[in-house]
């Protein structure tokens, strides 16, 4: 008996160990950020409940809360007239959120297909690099709101030119993370597939994509980020429907509880996306951090 249970014991596998670390390291984080809003809640309800700053600038989290509530539901105009309105401008919250999410999926799903084949050839043809890398750093460190005229001005102010410019948001910090993947690539990896007799094609397929890949997909996940931040500056004009649009006009019309509650869920669903992405991550190059 005792030899079977030194046998099983024995024949435990090496990575479970590994696995309920790096779960128990979640937890602990995941429980860390609870904690930690949970404290933000707390300051926050005790700071606008001893009035130490005017509601107009900081309402309570009772009063976002119910102004979440009522973007949500169907409620009735206290105006004498027996009418009902749905939401906040027409639409529910959620769908003012799902029209941008809408927006982002075209905008940055465009620039996710075009970036990486960009980046690629750049890093593969040394003359398409010289010529294409400029441009791309210069649309990269120019601001949304510097080029939104502009768009608006081709493409109207319908959908096209807020797809336009999360597309423009998104597109170069992807090709460019492309771009640093492939020449990135260890000369040892190259020269070893080479002495094994590998053709280019297959030292491209084999070696080179499967080495950019991280960088690929790190440059989707902080492009999604930024397309996200910009979808406030991309909703500016006929944002509606739109969760951008929505806390633009909420905040000129000083409705600060709508305006907090729009923001906060523009930044859960930015978190929620970042861990999609991170996730799916995880499951495209497994082999990320281990070479």
């Amino acid at each position: 008996m005792t030899g079977v249970l030194t046998e099983t014991v024995g024949t435990r596998r090496p990575g479970a160990k590994v696995v309920r670390t790096g779960r128990a390291r979640r937890g602990r984080r995941v429980l860390a950020s609870v904690v930690a809003g949970g404290l933000v809640l707390v300051v926050w309800t005790v700071v606008s409940a001893v009035g130490l700053v005017n509601p107009l600038y900081l309402p309570s989290p009772g009063a976002v809360w119910e102004a979440f509530v009522r973007a949500n539901t169907l409620h009735r105009i206290a105006d004498g007239v027996d009418r009902y309105v749905i939401g906040e401008q027409g639409y529910y919250l959620w769908e003012h959120l799902l029209a941008s999410l809408q927006r982002i999926a075209v905008g940055v799903g465009a620039a996710i297909l075009l970036g990486p084949l960009v980046g690629f050839v750049m890093g593969m043809a040394a003359p398409v690099r010289w010529v294409a890398e400029p441009v791309l750093n210069f649309l990269r460190a120019l601001p949304p709101l510097g080029y939104i005229g502009l768009l608006i001005v081709w493409f109207g102010i319908g959908d096209t030119s807020k797809i336009w410019l999360l597309f423009l948001a998104a597109f170069p910090p992807i090709a460019i993370a492309t771009l640093d993947g492939v020449l990135g690539v260890k000369q040892d990896y190259l020269h070893a597939a080479r002495s094994l007799g590998a053709r280019r094609a297959q030292v491209v397929s084999l070696v080179v994509l499967p080495a950019t890949l991280p960088n690929v997909l790190s440059g989707i996940r902080i492009a999604t980020a930024f397309a996200w931040t910009t979808v406030v500056a991309a909703e500016l004009n006929n944002g509606i429907p739109g969760i951008g649009g929505l806390a633009y006009i909420a905040g000129t019309q000083l409705n600060t509880p709508l305006t907090i509650a729009c923001i906060i869920v523009i930044g859960v669903a930015a978190l929620l996306l970042d861990a999609v992405i991170a996730f799916i991550g995880t499951r495209v190059v497994p082999w990320k951090g281990k070479a």
